[in-house]
């Protein structure tokens, strides 16, 4: 028996990535669609349900039960290679600085208590792609968090191409960094827009001018109208720079560097020092972020909106532009 990570009222609500129908018993080994068309099995690993469509999806089911990397290495240190490179990559990384500042106006924990304090009772948050970063729990709010790895904040493996909930069970759905990371983000724009109640919330960052991170898993960027596109069925309530050009510039510093190699031990190491060398720019990322021409260049944007019947066209979106050039 596993001890399921989902909340106990969360699982009815649980469907069939598949063909969205409700699914079995959640706290056995494995659980199956109720629908007998479909029948489709998937395992639950350390309490955690593994419900991936593999038909639309880039992963398959035997990467979790096999225990591989998918995305994010979240594992424990302890499961982790205990090889002499592999430690020293750890060891890089832990020593390294960070190569992008969050600078925006309208951060997600401040969106997630916006939308706390304009819910009645305890409002349900589907977090995608939730990785090692846990919002803030000081808030009246059921977070559930999904991921397309194993780790320790992942109640549900979940590819969001295929959500696997019922319509209009959450109030509010927040992508930090994903939408980069799906072969197709406006079908997953989609899917969060289904899942959500009427009029419930969505909140995401997405790069603009960032280089290619987390390797295969990396296919798309947006500009900030791009952005706009993407949830055009949804009524904005705020949008904006989320990494200005010093963290683009960090970026290209490092990848600049680093490029001079093919070598993954070297190539480790220079990254490491461009990082240093990047680090000291990014201090003017929160002034950058104030002028109009953040928005022709910044490494990412964020958007907040509302669940709406309305769907923008493309004539209304290109009059949002924000930017400097005519």
């Amino acid at each position: 028996m596993n001890d399921l990570r989902l909340p106990p009222d969360i699982t009815e609500y649980v469907t069939c990535p598949t063909c969205k129908t409700a699914l079995g018993n959640l706290t056995a080994p494995e659980t199956r669609c109720t629908n007998s068309d479909c029948g489709a099995v998937y395992p639950i690993i350390d309490g955690c349900p593994v419900l991936v469509n593999e038909k639309n999806s880039v992963f398959a089911i035997s990467d979790f039960t096999g225990q591989q990397v998918t995305t994010m290495d979240l594992r424990d240190e302890a499961e982790k290679p205990q090889d002499t490179w592999s430690q020293l990559k750890r060891f890089l990384s832990r020593i390294e600085p960070p190569i992008s500042k969050n600078v925006s106006d309208f951060p997600s924990e401040e969106a997630l208590r916006s939308v706390v304090d304009r819910c009645d009772g305890r409002p349900r948050i589907l977090i995608i792609g939730a990785g090692d970063a846990q919002l803030s729990t000081d808030v009246a709010a059921q977070l559930v968090y999904t991921d397309v790895a194993l780790g320790p904040l992942t109640q549900m493996i979940c590819d969001a191409h295929d959500i696997p909930f019922t319509d209009g069970f959450f109030d509010m759905v927040v992508a930090n960094s994903v939408l980069e990371h799906v072969a197709d983000p406006y079908r997953c724009v989609e899917e969060i827009y289904r899942v959500l109640k009427p009029s419930g919330f969505v909140y995401a960052i997405t790069p603009f001018m960032q280089q290619v991170h987390m390797g295969r898993y990396d296919f798309t960027r947006f500009t900030h109208l791009g952005h706009r596109r993407l949830f055009r069925r949804f009524d904005e309530e705020k949008s904006g720079v989320a990494n200005a050009q010093a963290t683009a510039f960090a970026w290209a510093v490092e990848r600049y560097f680093a490029g001079f190699t093919d070598n993954p031990r070297i190539y480790a190491r220079i990254r490491t020092l461009a990082r240093f060398i990047g680090w000291p720019f990014l201090q003017a990322d929160r002034i950058m972020a104030r002028n109009r021409g953040a928005y022709d260049a910044a490494s990412a944007y964020y958007f907040f909106g509302r669940k709406s019947e309305k769907t923008l066209s493309d004539r209304e979106i290109i009059q949002a532009y924000r930017g400097m050039h005519p």
